[in-house]
């Protein structure tokens, strides 16, 4: 089980209607865009182009709030309205803190590892990490389910949050959770994924954000300056095809904010 440090580690818009609400108008927008731009689109994957390995099953860690386990109950934002959504970093369904941080883009390409890299549509995946001091909600802080929520790989395989980078906590190098679904009605117990992992972040860009950003990244160099990523609990005994692959690639800077990109692969 991931480990944090013992120390004490309203947001609505138009489509905050719940999970099988935002389902349906999900999926048919992205088919829509599935079959505007067809087999171009697809082609133009770049995960097509790249050799793919089965990501290792990890932990979901003590704090997912997928209705698996909770302090003093179970806690699953799963079933939560507004859980389907781009921006992470706003709380919602009634809670209002928003997260601050360095804004990262992330785009995640779900694909069969076991079929050429074929990317997947229609797969859930649910995301979640820390905030900026290595912070979970709906443990650390009750007022807050802000930087969780679900996509739904389109044509592509493709998924898209908007978030902030992570900071690092003691005896943990910087990452993100996740879980994948067959689908987002398969979600809502949080006990069926095809695949629970971690995505890990590279050691230069979170030197440079927890540098340049102190003030909010408060604990971020001095919790780094113990972690060593080859060494980690989690991504240790990995292959070195799957640490190369949940190595999530990034580029931008701490000023303007980052993208990254990763590749899922499923069995």
């Amino acid at each position: 089980m991931a480990h944090k440090h013992t120390a004490a580690e309203d947001h609505h818009d138009e489509h905050d209607l719940g999970l099988r609400h935002d389902l349906p108008r999900l999926i048919g927008r992205r088919s829509a865009l599935g079959f505007l731009f067809g087999a171009g689109a697809l082609a133009a994957n770049p995960a097509a182009a790249l050799q793919c390995v089965v990501n290792s099953s990890e932990t979901a860690g003590p704090y997912p709030a997928d209705g698996t386990n909770g302090r003093g109950g179970t806690i699953n934002v799963l079933t939560q309205e507004g859980i389907i959504r781009e921006d992470l970093r706003p709380s919602f369904n009634g809670m209002s803190p928003t997260a601050e941080g360095v804004p990262l883009e992330v785009t995640l390409t779900l694909v069969d590892a076991n079929d050429g890299c074929t990317p997947l549509e229609g797969k859930a995946l649910y995301l979640w990490h820390c905030d900026a001091v290595g912070k979970y909600s709906l443990y650390d802080y009750d007022d807050r389910n802000n930087l969780r929520g679900v996509g739904v790989s389109d044509a592509n395989g493709e998924i898209k949050f908007t978030t902030i980078f992570p900071g690092c906590y003691d005896g943990r190098w910087p990452h993100f959770h996740f879980e994948v679904f067959d689908s987002a009605d398969e979600i809502l117990t949080g006990r069926d994924s095809l695949l629970t992992s971690q995505i890990a972040l590279p050691e230069e860009d979170c030197a440079a954000v927890y540098s340049a950003e102190s003030d909010v990244y408060t604990n971020g160099i001095s919790n780094l300056g113990r972690q060593d990523y080859d060494r980690d609990m989690i991504f240790a005994d990995n292959t070195d095809a799957q640490k190369e692959q949940q190595m999530m690639q990034l580029s931008g800077s701490p000023q303007q904010g980052y993208t990254g990109s990763c590749i899922i692969g499923l069995a």
